[in-house]
């Protein structure tokens, strides 16, 4: 099961609150939800929590859940590295006898690096390794390398280099205009200290301050040391390996990755928000339904994949090369995006536009005038595009002839 959680907005609820916005619009009122899903994604349970409850605090309630509501034996809980901290297991999870599977932050992974346990050689033939160190007693590391991931970061690292490179220099040259120059060390400083760490990446930069002049630049040894962990993660479990392999735990981390999709259709598919509820039963009710309304949808897609851009090529996917290798798209997949053609000939959809589609299907009530002819029901015509969804459905054809 996965568990994190995000805020969603709730103006005026009694579990509103003010908390930490991750969309970045701070000071309104909103909600925070916890959700359970499978590996595949699909939802099981939800729970609401006031606004301000934090990503740890929402923990312990999920292990009472799993343990007891569901009554399931064996527990793994995977989560985020926001979500499954070192308190948190050490408080929550370890003492509910649950495994878990989550990873561990930059600084870990540059202090395992330091320590030498971390070796870029380590990669030399294989993308993932499994580790060993005394700080972690009792659990497994696995040590990733994506050189995809690793090359995307040094290019965005680049990019934001560059972009912090041309305000800076914005700042030197109005020290050396002729009209007005900016004057003053603590003058430029504080020109200086307004956008240095506005693109984040201001700790790789050395700057010189004078009273007529300001100069900067790269910190190459920072740069190198950081772009020397780009694209390695490191997973931790407390799982042994005869219950999943090094490459099953990446596997189980990155099915995360299922849980905000989930995540991104309550909100944006199913508007979970904004939530005009006041009470917070009505509130939660709410939050329940699009739940289920996300269950329902989760599985008509996957019937109706064949008609769908989605893939439909299970055995394809799970022929991965590597659980560290970006996931790749089956040949089926490619070419009903290639022709906008599914294997059958009809136009390929995205699960809303065949459902609009599906949508103009209806059932007309008819009455006649006379009153001793009963009424009647006509059902429109099914196009064949509607007649195979609803095959792929299993709903009955007789809807079609009715």
């Amino acid at each position: 099961m996965t568990c994190p959680r995000r805020p969603s907005r709730g103006a005026r609820a009694r579990l509103g609150a003010i908390g930490h916005a991750k969309d970045g619009v701070h000071g309104r009122l909103q909600i925070v939800y916890g959700l359970l899903a499978t590996p595949e994604g699909v939802p099981v349970a939800i729970e609401v929590f006031k606004g301000n409850t934090g990503d740890p605090a929402t923990v312990a309630s999920q292990v009472r859940k799993l343990k007891e509501r569901f009554a399931i034996s064996h527990v793994c809980v995977v989560g985020d590295r926001g979500m499954l901290t070192r308190a948190r297991l050490t408080e929550d999870v370890a003492p509910a006898e649950l495994d878990w599977i989550t990873a561990l932050r930059s600084p870990a992974i540059a202090a395992l690096v330091e320590a030498g346990a971390i070796q870029l050689s380590l990669f030399d033939e294989a993308d993932l390794v499994e580790i060993a160190h005394p700080d972690y007693p009792g659990e497994r590391l696995v040590a990733c390398r994506n050189p995809l991931l690793a090359a995307e970061r040094a290019r965005k690292r680049e990019a934001l280099l560059a972009s912090t490179e041309a305000e800076l220099e914005a700042v030197a040259t109005a020290c050396r205009r002729e009209r007005r120059p900016l004057r003053g060390k603590d003058k430029i400083a504080l020109r200086v200290g307004k956008l240095i760490n506005h693109y984040k990446v201001g700790k790789h930069f050395i700057l010189d301050f004078a009273n007529d002049s300001f100069t900067f630049r790269r910190d190459e040894a920072k740069i190198a040391a950081e772009a020397a962990l780009d694209g390695i993660y490191v997973i931790c479990t407390s799982l042994g390996p005869d219950t999943l392999e090094a490459g099953e735990v990446v596997s189980s981390y990155k099915a995360l990755a299922q849980v905000e999709r989930v995540f991104r259709g309550l909100n944006a598919d199913l508007d979970i928000r904004p939530i005009r509820h006041r009470t917070a039963e009505r509130v939660r009710a709410h939050v329940f339904l699009r739940m289920l309304s996300y269950y329902v949808s989760w599985h008509m897609a996957e019937r109706l994949a064949p008609m769908l851009f989605k893939d439909d090529d299970p055995a394809a996917e799970a022929q991965g090369t590597s659980p560290v290798a970006p996931a790749q798209r089956s040949g089926r997949a490619l070419a009903k995006v290639r022709t906008k053609r599914t294997a059958d000939g009809q136009p390929t959809h995205s699960f809303a536009s065949l459902l609009a589609d599906l949508a103009t299907v209806c059932a007309n009530r008819v009455q006649p005038t006379d009153s001793g002819l009963a009424g009647f029901t006509i059902i429109t015509t099914l196009t064949p595009l509607q007649r195979r969804a609803f095959e792929l459905l299993g709903v009955s054809h007789r809807l079609g002839h009715a």
